[in-house]
C-alpha cells in the first residue's frame, strides 16, 4: 500500500506542474530549431502524437474548388501536389498539449482558419469573419460565461478574448459546464482556456485567474486595447456594478445572460453613454461598489430581484429561491438554459459587431413558451403556398368593329371554339396566355391581356405579342383544316395597340384586293396537338443535318425572320454561359425574382387550380434542385446573396440545360417593336411544330433576348448599372457567336434536344375564360 502512496504522490507532484498550464507549444518542422526540439519531445514517456494532416489537405482542396467532384485517388494525387514535393511531416505545425501529453499535426495559422471556419460562411462571410478577429471580448464569470466563451470561440467570433474568475471547478458545476471529472479542482479559467486551445490553438485567450477586482479593472477592460464588448456572468453583486460603471465610461457595451427564461440584457453604453445601467431599475438603491462588498444574501435581495426580474422568472426559479438555503444550498441552473444563453449571447455580440443589432434593452428567448403547444411561433404547414395575385380579367371586351368584306362568312360557335382552342395551344412566356378573343360581327378579333403581360421579362409586352402570333400561326393552320380560307389583319387600330389582329374567313377564293395565307405549310397543323416544351435533360445526340436546315428553312419563311443555329460543342458552351449569367442577373433582381416566383405553380394542386404558369413537374430537378429553388422562393434570401456577391447556384440549370442540348437557335428580326415580336412569333411556332413533328424537341431559353430587349429598347430601365455593363458585353459576344448583324434584334432563343417526350405538360386555361363570342347576326 505504502509503494502505490508513493507512486501517487509522484504522480500528483507531476499534475500540479501542469496546473496552470493552457497554452499549447508549437513546432514547425521546416526551422531546425524547432525540429530538433520536436525530435527531443517525442521521447517524452506516454506520449500521444495524432497525424490527419492528409485528411486536412483533402478538405483544403475541395474547399479552394466547389464545384469539381473528385473521386478519392484524385482527391488524394491532389493532397501530394500540393505538397510541392515536401515530406508531409514538414508541412502545417505540430501542436503539443501538455496537459494531454498530446501532440497532433495540423495545417498552420491561415489554412486552419480557413479550413475551420469554413462551414460558417455565408452565415458569417469572409468579409464579416476579417471584422470580427478584430474584436477584443471579455468575459466574466465561467458558468454561463464559459458557454459564451467556448460557442465564440468555435465561431471564432473575436481576435482576443479575456476571461475572468476565481473559482475552481467542483463537481456541482458538472451540471450545466462542459469539462470532465479530470479537471475537477483546476480554476475556471485554465479548464476554459484549455478546451479553446484544444478547438483552435491559434486563438487569443488572456486569463485572469484571480477574477475581476478593483486593481485590474483597467488591466481587464483596456491593457492590450479597450475592449469591444464585455460580458457580465459574475456572481459578485459590487463587481456587476463597479464594472458597468467603468464600461459606461468607457463606451463599452455590456451582455448579460441569466439563464432562466433565455433572458438577456443588452446595454449598448458605446451608443448611449448616459444610459441608466441594468434599464435603470435600480437606480433607487445605494450604487456605490465599495458599499455592496460586505452585503448579506439577505441584504442583496433588493439588488437582485430587480436584476433578475421577480415579475418575468419561471414561477420555478421563483419556487427555488424560496428554498435557498433549506433544502438547496443556492438558486438552480440547468446545462439547456446555460448552453442557451451561450448561443443567444454569442449570437447578439457578433450582430453587434457587424451592425446589425442596434438595441439596448431586456429579451427573452423562453423555450418554453416558444415551444409549447399553444405556441404563436408554431408552425403547422408542411410547406409555404405562394399566394398568388388573381388577375383581373374583363367580362366584356369592347372591340372598335371592323367592317366585314364582301364574301366573309360567319363562323359558328363550334368553329369559333375549333379555331380558338387550336390557337391556344401556342406557347407563352411563362405559360402566362396573355390572350383574349372576341368573334364579333363575323370578325374574330385577337387581343393582348394586359393583366397577364406583367412579368419582369416582358418588356413593353414583346414577349406577349410574340405569344400572340404563335397563337396566330395555329388559328392559321387550323383554319386550313376546317376547309376555310384566312386573311389576318396585324396591328388594324392604331387608336388600340391591344387589338393584335383581325381574322376574316371564306369559302373558296377571296374576293378581289382581299389577301390570303398561303397553305405552303398546312402539314404542321398536325403537330399542333402535340407541341409542347421539353425541359428534360438528356445526354447530347447529334440531330441530321438535314433536319436542322429544313427548320431553319421553314422559321425563315416569315417575313423578316432569320434563324441562326450553333451545333458547336465549344461555342454552344459559351452560349450557355452567356445565358447562365443573365439568369443570374434576372433572377437576382427584385422584379425579375417576383416574376419567376409567380410563374411557377410549386404543386400539382396549384397547376390544376390556375391552369397556367409553369408546372414544377415539368422540369427536369433534382430532388436537391427542386429543394433549392423552393429556398429561394424567398426574396430574402437572393437579397442575402446580392449582399453577397453570391447567387451563381442560379447559373447551374441554364449550363445543364445547354451541356445537354444538340444545337441552340435564335430567331432574329429587324426591328424591335411589336409587330416584329408578332412576326417572331409565327416563326417560332412553324419551327417548333416542325421540330415535334420529327422528334425533335425544343425549349426557350428567354431571359437572355428579353433581358438584351430591355437593354436596347428601354436603356436598361430598372437595372444597376452592373447589371447594365454585363448585359453589353453579353450581348457584343452574342452577336459575335450567331454572327448577328448590329442592325438585327435576338427576338427568341431556344435549345434543340433529341428526347422522349415529359410525362406532365403545361395546361391551358378554360376556353370560356379567353373567348367571347357574340351572333354574328
Amino acid at each position: 500500500m505504502q509503494q502505490i502512496q508513493n507512486l501517487l504522490s509522484e504522480r500528483l507532484r507531476a499534475a500540479d506542474e501542469l496546473r496552470m498550464i493552457y497554452k499549447p507549444l508549437f513546432y514547425r518542422l521546416s526551422d531546425a530549431r524547432d525540429a530538433e526540439r520536436f525530435e527531443e519531445l517525442l521521447d517524452t514517456p506516454g506520449l500521444r502524437v495524432s497525424d490527419e494532416l492528409n485528411g486536412q489537405l483533402r478538405e483544403l482542396i475541395k474547399l479552394k474548388n466547389p464545384t469539381i467532384r473528385f473521386s478519392p485517388d484524385e482527391l488524394n494525387r491532389a493532397a501530394r501536389e500540393y505538397l510541392q514535393g515536401r515530406p508531409s511531416s514538414a508541412y502545417g505545425v505540430w501542436v503539443y498539449y501538455p496537459w494531454l501529453n498530446h501532440v497532433v499535426h495540423i495545417l498552420d495559422k491561415e489554412e486552419y482558419r480557413l479550413l475551420r471556419t469554413n462551414r460558417n460562411q455565408y452565415k458569417i462571410t469572409p468579409e464579416e469573419r476579417a471584422i470580427l478577429e478584430t474584436k477584443k471580448i471579455g468575459v466574466l464569470g465561467l458558468s454561463v460565461g464559459q458557454s459564451v466563451a467556448l460557442t465564440l470561440s468555435m465561431e471564432r467570433g473575436y481576435g482576443e478574448l479575456r476571461i475572468a474568475d476565481f473559482d475552481v471547478l467542483e463537481l456541482t458545476n458538472l451540471n450545466r459546464i462542459r469539462s470532465g471529472v479530470q479537471d475537477l479542482g483546476l480554476l475556471k479559467t485554465v479548464s476554459t482556456a484549455r478546451q479553446i486551445a484544444e478547438i483552435d490553438p491559434f486563438l487569443n485567450v488572456k486569463c485572469f485567474h484571480q477574477g475581476l477586482t478593483e486593481d485590474n479593472l483597467e488591466e481587464f477592460l483596456l491593457e492590450g486595447g479597450k475592449l469591444d464588448l464585455l460580458i457580465d456572468e459574475c456572481d459578485g453583486l459590487d463587481i456587476k456594478i463597479l464594472a458597468r460603471l467603468k464600461a459606461r465610461e468607457l463606451k463599452i457595451p455590456v451582455l448579460m445572460e441569466t439563464s432562466d427564461r433565455g433572458m438577456l440584457d443588452v446595454e449598448r453604453f458605446d451608443l448611449e453613454p448616459n444610459r441608466p445601467i441594468l434599464h435603470g431599475l435600480i437606480d433607487h438603491l445605494d450604487l456605490n461598489p465599495a458599499n455592496l462588498k460586505g452585503l448579506t444574501n439577505e441584504e442583496k435581495i433588493p439588488y437582485v430581484l430587480p436584476m433578475v426580474g421577480l415579475e418575468t422568472m419561471s414561477d420555478r426559479l421563483k419556487a427555488s429561491m424560496l428554498e435557498v438555503e433549506q433544502s438547496i444550498t443556492t438558486w438552480p441552473q440547468l446545462a439547456s438554459d446555460v448552453i442557451l444563453g451561450g448561443a443567444l449571447s454569442a449570437s447578439v455580440c457578433r450582430r453587434i459587431f457587424l451592425d446589425q443589432f442596434r438595441a439596448s434593452g431586456r429579451f427573452f428567448v423562453d423555450i418554453n413558451e416558444i415551444v409549447s403547444e399553444d405556441s404563436k411561433y408554431r408552425f403547422n404547414q408542411v410547406a409555404e403556398e405562394t399566394q398568388l395575385e388573381t388577375p383581373v380579367i374583363a367580362e366584356e371586351v369592347d372591340v372598335k368593329s371592323l367592317a366585314a368584306r364582301d364574301g366573309q362568312i360567319a363562323l359558328t360557335p363550334a368553329q369559333a371554339a375549333g379555331l380558338v382552342e387550336a390557337a391556344i395551344r401556342a406557347p407563352s412566356g411563362g405559360n402566362n396566355q396573355p390572350w383574349k378573343w372576341v368573334y364579333e360581327g363575323r370578325n374574330l378579333y385577337l387581343l393582348l391581356d394586359r393583366n397577364r403581360a406583367t412579368a419582369f421579362l416582358d418588356f413593353e409586352q414583346a414577349g406577349s405579342y410574340l405569344s400572340l402570333g404563335a397563337a396566330t400561326e395555329n388559328l392559321v393552320l387550323q383554319a386550313h383544316r376546317f376547309g376555310l380560307e384566312v386573311s389576318v389583319e396585324t396591328f388594324p387600330d392604331a387608336q388600340n395597340p391591344l387589338l393584335a389582329a383581325v381574322f376574316r374567313f371564306f369559302h373558296g377564293a377571296p374576293p378581289a384586293g382581299i389577301t390570303v395565307e398561303s397553305h405552303q405549310h398546312d402539314g404542321l397543323a398536325d403537330a399542333i396537338g402535340i407541341r409542347l416544351t421539353n425541359r428534360l435533360i438528356r445526354e447530347r445526340k447529334n440531330i441530321e443535318a438535314i433536319r436542322l436546315f429544313e427548320l431553319q428553312h421553314i422559321g425563315q419563311t416569315v417575313t423578316g425572320a432569320e434563324v441562326k443555329l450553333i451545333t458547336g460543342a465549344e461555342a454552344m458552351k459559351q452560349v450557355g454561359e452567356l445565358i447562365s449569367r443573365t439568369d443570374r442577373i434576372m433572377l437576382t433582381h427584385r422584379e425579375g425574382h417576383k416574376g419567376f416566383v409567380s410563374e411557377i405553380r410549386w404543386t400539382e394542386e396549384e397547376a390544376q387550380r390556375t391552369r397556367d404558369g409553369v408546372d414544377l413537374a415539368t422540369v427536369d430537378l433534382t430532388p436537391g434542385e427542386i429543394a433549392g429553388l423552393k429556398i429561394a422562393r424567398n426574396w430574402s434570401v437572393v437579397k442575402t446573396l446580392n449582399n453577397w456577391g453570391g447567387g451563381s447556384v442560379f447559373e447551374k440549370l441554364s449550363r445543364k440545360g445547354v451541356a445537354a442540348a444538340s444545337a441552340l437557335g435564335l430567331i432574329t428580326m429587324p426591328g424591335t417593336d411589336s409587330l416584329h415580336y408578332f412576326l417572331a412569333g409565327r416563326a417560332l411556332e412553324r419551327l417548333w411544330l416542325y421540330a415535334n413533328l420529327h422528334q425533335i424537341a425544343l425549349q426557350p431559353m428567354t431571359a437572355l433576348p428579353f433581358m438584351l430587349l430591355r437593354l436596347v429598347r428601354g436603356n436598361g430601365q430598372g437595372l444597376s448599372e452592373g447589371n447594365i455593363k454585363d448585359l453589353h458585353r453579353i450581348r457584343l459576344r452574342l452577336h459575335q457567336l450567331f454572327d448577328v448583324g448590329e442592325n438585327r434584334n435576338p427576338a427568341f432563343l431556344f435549345r434543340l434536344l433529341v428526347a422522349e417526350d415529359p410525362k406532365v405538360k403545361s395546361l391551358r386555361r378554360p376556353l370560356e375564360e379567353v373567348l367571347v363570342y357574340k351572333d354574328p347576326a
